[in-house]
């Protein structure tokens, strides 16, 4: 980020936002964590979002333009992951589930699925 910012104060500033953007990310299924698991809580992405408009509220007219352009954007970028992480997540878990299902019938074929590829027109010829 050197060279960005005019100043040190500034960069540090943003090294928070950035901090709360991460935390709302990783608690929408964004970003994996430490040991590469994705998380999904919404009451912790909703407190890091509250907690950066609060910063934005109570720094309106501290900020240069660009500094502002930044910081709105970083709020609406998460506002609109919010309202799409739901879907999300029924996504993800959906696709676990699936992968689950066939990793059960590699690893124990006699109990996996079964279906019956051919038809009687075929067997009759």
């Amino acid at each position: 980020m050197a060279g960005t910012f005019k100043d040190e104060e500034t960069e540090e500033f943003f090294q928070l936002i950035h901090m709360f953007q991460r935390s709302a990310m990783l608690h929408m299924g964004l970003l994996p964590d430490q040991e590469g698991n994705m998380m999904y809580n919404l009451g912790e992405a909703k407190a890091g979002i509250d907690l950066l408009r609060m910063l934005q509220g109570k720094t309106k007219g501290n900020l240069s333009d660009q500094e502002d352009r930044l910081l709105k954007g970083i709020v609406s970028e998460l506002q609109l992951q919010f309202l799409k992480a739901p879907a999300r997540h029924r996504d993800a878990e959906s696709d676990a589930a699936q992968s689950e299902t066939i990793r059960e019938a590699f690893t124990n074929p006699q109990n996996g699925p079964i279906e019956d590829l051919s038809s009687s027109k075929d067997s009759e010829e």
